[in-house]
């Protein structure tokens, strides 16, 4: 029998995991999505391992360890995140090496208190990176004003990045203008641009969530006509923009000196209205060069009833009718995208905040 989540890989995209846990890492969970499901690289962001370490008891025993030898909190979070971003890249870096580097990628993010700070993301990043000491790690950095100068900076510095949180076609078109001037300066600077990579993390279905509520409000045929269709419209025509640049003359000097492309990976695939097919965001965004990042509910639901086939060049005009009709119906969808991205941060925020106070919680216990 077939699995669409294998299949995916001919048609030029590549299935990521939107999760991270210790046990998942160690009784082989994560080894069977990579043997069975042609798993090609993981995810993770401070909500993921909120739920991970504030909610198991998986990482008991070595917060206990180091409680003893006297660590805050902050040191406990490092500590524990570190070990599983490693275990997951040395699980991956067979994968990673077969595929000449495209994948076998795990993600680690940055502080989501630094998402207005470039100086102190840069340094964060920096450190991260050499601290999990894996040519297979990829850090992630916020899309934000701050941020996208970060971006060019870490990618100069040849450190591979993941950038996240964008929503909108002036955010992609920032990051991967950011990537080319970094690249351009690795590549001024004499080092080998063919030993980095990036993605580039597209939102997708919280911008669904977002308009669509605005659509309900205006109670009109019209406005109803286009529920559950912006996120994916969205989407397509910013994959029309990843293939005019990475494509074209943008980046035709770099692609004779062996630079890979910034791939555009769909990001916040989960269905969030139960009224849509659970594979909404995975069936109808498959193509070339591309990454979908999965959470545990969504890889169940296409290995079990996905739809695989080239999707994502298809209906590219009536896409953008989608969005020429927003914007006729008087809905701003770049002003609601930039509103997502500054709720993005705070709810990362947010989660990093409750989970240092869960390890603060597992300290004051287990001591």
């Amino acid at each position: 029998m077939k699995n669409p989540l294998v299949e995916l890989h001919a048609f030029g995209q590549s299935f990521w995991y939107d999760n991270i846990r210790r046990k998942f890492l160690h009784d082989g969970t994560l080894k069977q999505l990579i043997d069975w499901d042609g798993l090609r690289g993981m995810t993770s962001n401070p909500s993921i391992f909120e739920q991970a370490i504030g909610k198991s008891d998986d990482y008991d025993e070595q917060i206990s360890q180091l409680v003893q030898k006297g660590a805050d909190t902050n040191t406990i979070y490092e500590a524990v995140v570190l070990a599983d971003i490693q275990t997951a890249c040395d699980l991956f870096v067979d994968l990673f090496t077969q595929s000449q580097r495209q994948d076998g990628y795990v993600s680690l993010e940055v502080s989501p208190h630094l998402a207005r700070d470039t100086e102190g993301t840069i340094a964060e990043a920096r450190r991260l990176y050499y601290a999990v000491d894996r040519p297979n790690v990829m850090i992630k950095v916020p899309a934000t004003p701050e941020g996208i100068p970060a971006v060019r900076q870490l990618i100069s510095d040849g450190i591979n990045i993941n950038i996240t949180l964008m929503f909108n076609m002036a955010h992609y078109e920032a990051v991967a203008d950011a990537y080319i001037q970094g690249l351009q300066q690795l590549a001024d600077s004499g080092r080998d641009v063919r030993q980095i990579a990036s993605v580039a993390s597209f939102f997708v279905s919280r911008v669904d969530s977002a308009v669509d509520k605005k659509l309900a409000e205006l109670d009109d045929a019209a406005a109803n006509a286009l529920l559950g269709k912006t996120a994916i419209a969205n989407s397509k025509v910013v994959y029309l923009r990843f293939k005019e640049l990475f494509h074209g003359p943008a980046f035709a000097a770099l692609h004779e000196l062996g630079a890979p492309p910034q791939r555009l990976l769909w990001a916040s695939t989960s269905t969030k209205n139960p009224d849509y097919p659970d594979t909404i965001y995975v069936d109808n965004l498959i193509g070339p060069e591309t990454v979908n990042t999965m959470p545990p509910a969504t890889v169940d639901a296409f290995r079990d009833h996905g739809v695989v086939a080239n999707t994502l060049e298809d209906g590219v005009e009536d896409a953008r009718l989608v969005l020429d009709n927003l914007a006729e119906l008087g809905i701003n969808l770049d002003e609601i995208t930039d509103q997502l991205q500054v709720d993005g941060v705070t709810a990362f925020a947010k989660a990093f905040t409750t989970l240092m106070a869960a390890i603060e919680d597992k300290v004051q216990r287990l001591s």
